[in-house]
């Protein structure tokens, strides 16, 4: 709705707003293009024309969604699923990501996966070995392993530390 209505401030005219692109019939203006540009970071939205810069969020928001709000294993590998849904060959959506982000896509899943560990360790309603099932790990050993390689601690450790703030804070 604020892209629309800042689009049509700026008097131009566009045949599609949806999450993440917008098309318009006609070339902006520098003035017009910048204006649009502040106006969007002043309602918390940046606005990107590098296609590259417009891939990498691509990729980041499908990792997101996988990793965080689906509870079903996924039927492709990572790589298939991304590539897949992108409709771009991975080694090339790969050397991008690695070229912007300076991590591998293979890392972001795996921070994102522990980040999603962590929340569900916090709301303690599971063991680890139902947080390791329900985060498709081999084993609960190679989610702690992980866990300790991304955190420094272990999940229990880390469990622990945040249960130990959480008093201390009630306490004060």
């Amino acid at each position: 709705m604020v892209v629309k209505e800042e689009l049509k401030k700026l008097g131009l005219r566009y045949f599609t707003v949806e999450l993440g692109t917008v098309d318009v019939f006609e070339e902006m203006s520098p003035g017009q293009y910048e204006l649009l540009a502040v106006n969007l970071m002043l309602s918390g939205l940046e606005l990107m024309d590098d296609k590259k810069s417009i891939l990498i969020e691509k990729i980041k928001n499908l990792i997101t969604e996988m990793v965080h709000y689906s509870e079903e294993e996924p039927k492709l590998n990572y790589s298939d699923y991304i590539s897949e849904k992108l409709g771009y060959n991975y080694n090339y959506l790969s050397n991008i990501f690695s070229e912007v982000k300076g991590i591998t896509i293979q890392q972001f899943i795996i921070i994102n996966k522990i980040e999603r560990v962590k929340e569900l360790l916090l709301y303690d309603e599971q063991n680890l070995t139902e947080i390791a099932d329900q985060m498709h790990y081999s084993s609960v050993s190679h989610l702690s392993n992980q866990f300790k390689k991304i955190t420094g601690l272990s999940p229990s450790y880390f469990k622990k530390l945040r249960k130990k703030r959480n008093e201390n804070l009630e306490n004060m």
